[in-house]
């Protein structure tokens, strides 16, 4: 008995036990957790849009973080260009990547990324595809009713490239009571010009359907009134502009673009003479994401500025000067009762080299110069020392009413005679800063076969100062608020339809010495090639 009770009390326990593990089990797989991981990254979004009849499909990147807080973001609409659609952003524009590198230096932003069906992100001329409708009153609409945004017009931007940088344009240019932070890259439009010489292919298949007036349509025909409300180089060519105060807006385009350099480079200029704010860079780089790409990093910390109503800073870090040479490190020639300072390779007595010579024309600050010549003298020694431009000789002129040809080719003269130099055109350049760009500019036009390369950073141009020399490298630096925006826009405009070599540059800054050493620092890869020439 005493057997038997044990063993029953042993099997009970041991019966319930395993049908419990076959219960739950059951149960587990009826009623699966969720246990699914949270995705910041949502492709294959859609909006069944009434305005449009029909659905747009949409992509969303959200926060890090985002589902482990209760907090609210602004949001950036990030547009595509023709021909593609919402997953290029992050397919080959690799933005999650470009956001999570800036984590601590902008804020936290919700991402949407919208189909554009070719549309140039407005409605359609003809009223049968209201695009621009259905952004404003359905896609945000259902953008902040589905995520945790904040909802009001200074906390969305809209930035985009090609087709989608008009659309970051045109979309906060006409509805600045949604949007007010506007990034257009590379923007794709056209001038009334452009327009009008459009080829008649591509008017008709890409610019009538959606500006109008029809396919077909040739010269100035082409200029409708709906293509002109929707052009920046019409609506930003007004007196009163006020409609426009509250945008805050950054223009990116390479200068390796085709046509659109052009445009983008217009529109600056346009801006300008308004005085219509924004920033405006160029760079060297085509119509691709490789250039995009660098783009993201000032443009993605505007936008952070500007949602914390912070001003974006009007200069940029200063370059690293390095090392500062001491007086007795460069020695003076007087050339026609002109004193000039002259810079020797490090290794100049130690070897028999002949070297290249920059010659740069010197606009220093009012009884600074030789605090100036320090400082420029000291950047182009140590980046001599560090291979990033080549050993060469710097002859410093001090720029004056009193520069002429005479005086540079006598210069010139006795640098050579004296100094172990390169006695050829293509391993002698010339630069300028402020005035004294604007001379070296013009010596160049005076005189071509004295140097093979013109360097002229920030230089005071306008539109009549000088033609380029179709054997002549020109490398031109300006900020966007110097005064010489215009003479730029001009010489560029000449230099790319002469075809001749040239790198751009539109930079951060406005017009001070600090602001030239940046171009300085800046332009080392171009006067490396240069000087090697």
């Amino acid at each position: 008995m005493i057997r038997g009770v044990r063993y029953k009390k042993f099997f009970i326990p041991l019966g319930w036990f395993i049908l419990s593990l076959v219960f739950v089990g059951c149960t587990d797989e009826e009623n699966p957790k969720d246990e699914t991981p949270f995705e910041r990254l949502l492709v294959d979004q859609k909006l069944e849009s009434v305005i449009l009849n029909r659905s747009l499909d949409y992509a969303v990147l959200l926060p890090e973080g985002y589902d482990q807080s209760d907090e609210r973001y602004p949001v950036v609409y990030l547009l595509h260009g023709y021909g593609e659609d919402e997953t290029a952003w992050y397919t080959s524009g690799n933005i999650k990547a470009a956001v999570d590198g800036l984590i601590g230096e902008t804020v936290p932003m919700i991402y949407v990324m919208p189909q554009g069906f070719n549309r140039y992100y407005i409605d359609k001329y003809n009223g049968s595809f209201p695009y621009m409708q259905m952004f404003v009153d359905e896609l945000v609409p259902m953008i902040d009713a589905t995520f945790r945004t904040k909802v009001d017009k200074t906390q969305r931007a809209v930035m985009g490239y090609s087709m989608g940088g008009y659309g970051a344009l045109i979309l906060p240019a006409m509805n600045p009571d949604v949007f007010t932070i506007s990034i257009p890259l590379s923007m794709s439009f056209r001038t009334d010009e452009q327009y009008v010489a459009e080829s008649q292919g591509s008017f008709d298949n890409q610019w009538a359907p959606n500006f109008g007036p029809h396919a077909g349509a040739s010269g100035t025909d082409r200029l409708s009134d709906y293509f002109k409300v929707r052009s920046p180089f019409h609506f930003f060519d007004q007196e009163n502009l006020s409609a426009y105060n509250g945008l805050k807006i950054l223009i990116d385009c390479g200068d390796d673009e085709e046509s659109l350099s052009f445009t983008n480079d217009n529109l600056h200029t346009l801006m300008r003479e308004r005085e219509m704010a924004h920033e405006y860079r160029v760079r060297s780089g085509g119509h691709s994401f490789d250039y995009w790409r660098k783009s993201y990093r000032e443009a993605l910390i505007f936008i952070s500025n500007a949602v914390q109503n912070i001003e974006h800073p009007s200069e940029p870090a200063p370059v690293t000067i390095g090392t500062p040479i001491g007086g007795s490190d460069y020695e003076s020639l007087e050339v026609s009762g002109v004193s000039l300072n002259i810079l020797k390779p490090v290794d100049y007595a130690t070897t028999t080299l002949d070297y290249p010579v920059l010659y740069l024309i010197h606009d220093y600050e009012e009884e600074s110069r030789t605090e100036n010549v320090i400082d420029v003298f000291s950047l182009l020694r140590n980046n001599m020392t560090s291979g990033k431009i080549p050993q060469s000789i710097v002859v410093e002129i001090p720029d004056s009413e009193s520069i002429s040809i005479d005086l540079i080719e006598e210069i010139i003269g006795q640098v050579d005679t004296e100094l172990r130099t390169i006695e050829e055109k293509g391993r002698r350049v010339v630069m300028g800063n402020a005035m004294g760009g604007t001379h070296a500019a013009t010596l160049i036009s005076e005189n071509p076969d004295l140097f093979g390369s013109c360097f002229l950073m920030c230089a005071e141009l306008t539109t009549e100062t000088v033609n380029a020399e179709s054997d002549v490298f020109y490398y031109l630096d300006i900020t966007d608020d110097c005064g010489g925006y215009s003479g730029y826009n001009s010489l560029y405009t000449q230099i790319r339809n002469d075809e001749i070599e040239y790198e751009y540059r539109v930079r951060q800054g406005g017009e001070s010495y600090q602001s030239f050493l940046n171009g300085l620092g800046e332009s080392f890869a171009s006067l490396k090639e240069s000087l090697n020439n």
